[in-house]
């Protein structure tokens, strides 16, 4: 607790003095450091003892792999659904105001890692319970555990407790969903575009603004989740079939180091807009 605290400081001094983020900067520093250990692993599980050939070859398409898993979890993140909204002119005064043109952007990866966690933390909540209270026993509760274990999934030798990742699949679904429709009202969306006199082009206002924004959450919500599972299985795969340790820089961790690097980049970018009228990224 007092370390959680203490981090929680750190973070805190960091937002303050810095371009924000500081909790989120302290868990990237976290998993970056534990990246040089995963390369080890992977050395050592594809690449160590073989020939050169086979070795470049086993090189070549982890880079791969990675490269391919990086660029999609960028586009997730960045991914958005931009719906534009026309604002209509009225009368202040002696001035005509309005007219404009704006859009309300919806992200595609919504909830973030969100759902992940939550699935994760359901699947292991009768694990730990079971360890709390000293069980190690066997029997039909033993199946369900091992079920649930996220260490025995995709195994060759045990393919019947890959149930569980069917469950957690469906689990990430359901949350994902969960979690947008408490962070996102259409509702409230579109009373408040009705009192702006803002409209969808080719919607009504109210309620038809609301079931189209609705509509088109629901299918954004799906790309998301299959997204996230794409991301949050990869590794597991990995980690079954090759009977490698779960990488740090792998699933949610590439989500969460992607995110804050993003952040992180626009954070400054936009300073230096503000104070330079030139952008960090910019000749």
């Amino acid at each position: 607790t007092a370390g959680s605290a203490f981090l929680m400081w750190i973070g805190e001094r960091i937002t303050e003095k810095g371009v924000g983020n500081g909790i989120s900067i302290v868990l990237l520093i976290n998993i970056v450091s534990r990246v040089p250990d995963d390369f080890v692993t992977l050395y050592t599980q594809f690449m160590k003892g073989k020939t050169i050939a086979k070795a470049g070859l086993a090189g070549v398409i982890i880079l791969a792999v990675l490269l391919v898993v990086v660029v999609f979890v960028i586009i997730l993140q960045d991914g958005e659904r931009r719906i534009a909204v026309q604002y209509s002119k009225k009368v202040q005064g002696r001035k005509m105001v309005g007219g404009q043109t704006s859009n309300i952007p919806l992200k595609v990866n919504t909830a973030g890692v969100m759902p992940v966690i939550f699935a994760s933390s359901i699947m292991q909540f009768p694990i730990i319970i079971s360890s709390f209270a000293g069980y190690s026993g066997s029997g039909v509760w033993r199946e369900i555990l091992n079920t649930l274990n996220g260490s025995n999934w995709c195994k060759p030798s045990s393919p019947i407790y890959s149930i569980g990742l069917l469950i957690y699949v469906l689990l990430i679904v359901f949350f994902a969903y969960f979690y947008t429709s408490i962070t996102f009202n259409p509702l409230e969306v579109a009373n408040n575009m009705k009192k702006s006199g803002g409209f969808i082009p080719g919607v009504r206002p109210g309620k038809p603004t609301s079931e189209y924004l609705d509509k088109i959450l629901n299918y954004i919500v799906f790309i998301g989740a299959v997204g996230l599972i794409i991301v949050s299985v990869i590794p597991i795969i990995i980690s079954g079939v090759f009977t490698v340790s779960r990488l740090s820089f792998m699933g949610t961790s590439l989500i969460i180091i992607v995110s804050v690097i993003l952040e992180t980049i626009k954070a400054i970018e936009s300073q230096m807009i503000v104070r330079n009228y030139k952008g960090f990224l910019n000749d």
